[in-house]
């Protein structure tokens, strides 16, 4: 076993098809030299029964000129004839034949010196010609040489006795056993050149796919697809692999636009602390530089901003870049819950703006954590955009099969050149480039509904202001959720 595993998959190939091909044939040659064989058999076994009922049909003709045959033992004499006339139709029924008399024995047997009978008279034979028994075939042994013989009892008593040799039909076997021999053998050796070729043309492609992951794993070039050609289960293989290239460099450019973007989302608030620092130790270093009360209470308050902004901003790259959801729990969430829980959080910061809500009870499957941290973004982004004692509409219900979320604030609205892109990290519209924020509430928005198998889109409320739209699925009005599967970003359930 461990010398077949340390065989190439193409010494593999070859051997199973040789073998499988040394059975194929040596399954039809044996198979053939039986069908042989027996059809020989048959043919003699149908000789000698027309002979022994040509010679039974009529018994009187031959029982009244047959003389002892002479059965000599040297060969010289074996064609000499005995005492009396031969008959000639010994000829006519093959080299053997005699006659039985009803108590078994042939006729005129016992006569003269070194007269025996033609043939044996043995046990079988007996038995059909005394005891009555239709007929007897058996194999018999004559000097150095094997007989096949019949005995037919005779209507009037007695039996007749017919005899074959059977070393032409084994000449005859024997010659096609050894072509059938010859033929096997040249149709292994030529079926084991042939695997080797189709195993080295079947696994071609598959060896172009490992100097392709070789490569691949040399030069970490995830660029470097594989051609495809066919529809087989190698070309299968190739797109895959094809895919999971794509994937793998889509998901390093994404990390590697998600390093840059935070390093320079956070050069800014860093240079700002690094900078509001300095100029307070320069001041308790400089004493005749002190700072007033007033400026060094608003350098302090700058420093809380920003702390707080650079934590923020931490926070949403950690949970951005945590694209697998890990070992968190998958349940059944009341969705208005977490929207109304979620509403509560953001009046009790005292955003100056009124929520308005209507929700309907609505269950869904996924991760209440994360579902209540998509909707504080949602409601975040309403409030920052919307002036304050505005109203934002808060919506929740089941339509199709699906809970649909709204948000719509009172701020001035997206603009159409910014809707196909508001979900992306780190894009900030140029109206939001001077106000807080970090540009991820939204991607944040969008990766949380991919996950749960939804759906996320913008657009623009009857106020005039921005209108954001969930769609969850689920499977009714406060019933339990058909759907216990969550998607990966970009991926399959």
């Amino acid at each position: 076993m461990n010398r077949w595993r340390r065989l190439t998959l193409r010494s593999r190939l070859s051997l199973l098809a040789a073998a499988a091909v040394a059975v194929a044939v040596v399954g039809v040659s044996v198979l053939s030299w039986l069908v042989v064989r027996a059809e020989l058999y048959r043919q003699l076994d149908g000789q000698l029964e027309t002979d022994a009922r040509t010679i039974a049909a009529q018994p009187e003709r031959w029982r009244d000129t047959v003389q002892p045959p002479r059965i000599p033992d040297t060969d010289d004499d074996e064609h000499r004839p005995g005492p009396g006339p031969r008959p000639h139709y010994q000829q006519d029924f093959g080299p053997r034949w005699q006659l039985l008399d009803p108590a078994g024995v042939p006729y005129g047997a016992g006569t003269g010196v070194g007269v025996r009978p033609v043939l044996p008279v043995t046990e079988g034979a007996r038995r059909v010609a005394v005891a009555g028994l239709p007929q007897h075939r058996e194999k018999v042994g004559i000097g150095w040489d094997s007989y096949r013989m019949l005995t037919v009892r005779l209507p009037g008593g007695g039996a007749v006795q017919v005899a074959q040799a059977t070393e032409p039909v084994n000449r005859t076997l024997g010659q096609l056993g050894a072509l059938l021999a010859v033929g096997s053998l040249a149709g292994v050796a030529g079926a084991g050149l042939l695997g080797r070729s189709v195993a080295r043309a079947g696994l071609a492609p598959v060896e172009r796919l490992t100097r392709a992951v070789e490569h691949v794993a040399v030069t970490k070039d995830l660029q470097a697809a594989i051609p495809v050609d066919g529809e087989d289960e190698v070309a299968r293989l190739a797109r895959s692999f094809n895919a999971m290239l794509g994937a793998l460099d889509a998901s390093r450019t994404a990390q590697r636009m998600l390093v840059e973007d935070a390093g320079h989302e956070l050069r800014t608030p860093l240079t700002s602390l690094r900078t509001n620092i300095e100029l307070l130790v320069r001041a308790e270093a400089t004493p005749d530089r002190t700072l007033s009360a007033e400026d060094r209470s608003r350098l302090l308050r700058d420093l809380e901003v920003q702390v707080v902004e650079l934590t923020q901003l931490t926070n949403e790259l950690v949970e951005l870049a945590r694209e697998d959801p890990g070992p968190v729990p998958v349940e059944a969430v009341d969705l208005s819950e977490v929207v109304a829980a979620a509403v509560e959080r953001v009046r009790a910061r005292g955003t100056g703006v009124v929520f308005a809500t209507r929700l309907e009870p609505v269950t869904v499957a996924g991760r209440p954590a994360a579902l209540e941290r998509m909707v504080l973004n949602l409601l975040d982004n309403a409030a920052k955009w919307s002036p304050s004692g505005a109203t934002v509409d808060v919506r929740l219900a089941w339509r199709a099969g699906a809970a649909t979320l709204t948000v719509a604030d009172a701020g001035p609205g997206i603009d159409r050149e910014d809707l196909p892109r508001v979900f992306e990290r780190f894009y900030r519209a140029l109206a939001a480039r001077s106000m807080p924020g970090s540009g991820l509430g939204l991607a944040i928005v969008a990766q949380t509904v991919e996950q749960h198998g939804g759906t996320v889109t913008a657009g623009r409320a009857a106020t005039g202001g921005a209108l954001l739209t969930v769609t969850l699925p689920t499977a009714g009005p406060g019933g339990p959720d058909s759907s216990d599967f969550l998607r990966e970003p970009g991926g399959a359930p």
